[in-house]
């Protein structure tokens, strides 16, 4: 018996309305080829949410279905990495209260300098509003609109809280919530990466750790946006150093969690008995301060830390030979940067203590 004739008698009689057994079978082929090129053309990962069956990472929440469109969909485009800015060089103090019509972008093109530091900021009426050395609102000034064009020229600048002139508003503003808010309505006012806070009068241990919380947060939050937040605090130092107090207040605040880029060290200029500067004395008290810098910062060496800025009764008490080495001080011991205070030094001073920014 042959093989057909084997077919021949297998075959059923078709029921009524039943389609050919051919067509079923091309039927199902097309079906199952028409899956496969469907799955063919699906991408692997559809953001994040391919490949359903995976768990999620231990700590990480699945993600959620939306019904954002596809275009709001696409991920968002890699920024490039953050470039931590900080001052260097000689950084001239500006004193928005005092000559709020200061040209930045001028300055910085006359005398060569690409940082400044504007202060001081210190607490308002309420104890949590700061404004502009205790009288002026803090944008109640032309300062903020001199900032864009100093920063498409290359420069910048830093905001300073506290100074002599009113109070810090870590002593005025008692909750740290408050605090934070007013630490950062300045900070975003201006847009700095900058900020330091002037300490004059030794600070209670409440006061310290208010001010410690805020500014972690503050840089905890600029991290977070890829604009790290610099951190720099100014106090006095003479012939011994820092006090214990400021010590102490350093180290403690590094403890909760706030990142110190820098001390700037205040130091007043003595005359001799000559009449002439006595930088010998700004050495020693900076010599004094270093190690109890490093200390306080939990760090082996600190002189990369350390900002230096002698503070002037008249412009008589630098001369152009007095600066020469202030900048050779400066920069055998690889200090952070210089600045003055007090009264403005006389043009051919500031001409060669600026030459450390160029």
């Amino acid at each position: 018996m042959s093989v057909a004739t084997d077919r021949s008698a297998a075959r059923r009689p078709r029921e009524p309305g039943t389609p050919p057994r051919s067509l079923v079978v091309l039927a199902s082929a097309a079906l199952v080829t028409g899956t496969g090129f469907a799955i063919w053309l699906l991408p692997a990962e559809t953001d994040g949410w391919a490949g359903a069956a995976r768990a999620p990472r231990a700590g990480v929440e699945p993600p959620r279905l939306t019904t954002r469109t596809a275009a709001a969909q696409r991920p968002e485009p890699v920024l490039p990495p953050p470039v931590t800015v900080r001052p260097s060089g000689f950084v001239p103090f500006v004193d928005p209260g005092h000559d709020p019509h200061f040209n930045l972008p001028r300055a910085a093109r006359e005398n060569h300098v690409r940082w400044f530091t504007l202060g001081h900021l210190t607490a308002g009426q309420n104890g949590c509003t700061p404004v502009w050395a205790g009288r002026r609102e803090q944008d109640d000034s032309p300062i903020p609109s001199g900032l864009g064009r100093l920063r498409a020229a290359g420069g910048d600048a830093g905001l300073a809280f506290g100074g002599r002139a009113g109070s810090e508003l870590a002593v005025a503003c008692a909750d740290v919530g408050h605090l934070t808010a007013a630490y950062r309505q300045a900070v975003g006012a201006f847009g700095v990466t900058y900020i330091d806070f002037e300490v004059r009068e030794p600070d209670d241990d409440g006061t310290v750790l208010r001010r410690a919380g805020a500014i972690t947060a503050l840089q905890r939050e600029a991290a977070a946006k890829g604009r790290p937040l610099t951190v720099s605090f100014t106090l006095p130092v003479t012939g011994a150093g820092l006090t214990l107090r400021d010590q102490a207040m350093l180290r403690s605040t590094r403890e909760a969690g706030v990142e110190i880029a820098a001390v700037n060290l205040l130091a007043p200029i003595r005359r001799t008995l000559t009449g002439r500067a006595d930088l010998h004395a700004v050495a020693v008290a900076v010599r004094a301060a270093q190690p109890q810098i490093a200390r306080s910062l939990g760090e082996a060496a600190s002189w990369h830390r350390i900002a230096l800025t002698p503070v002037l009764s008249g412009p008589q008490d630098l001369t152009a030979a007095d600066a020469r080495k202030l900048t050779a001080f400066t920069t055998r011991n690889g200090l952070a940067w210089l600045s003055t205070r007090g009264a403005a030094p006389s043009p051919e001073v500031a001409r060669l203590l600026t030459a450390l920014s160029r």
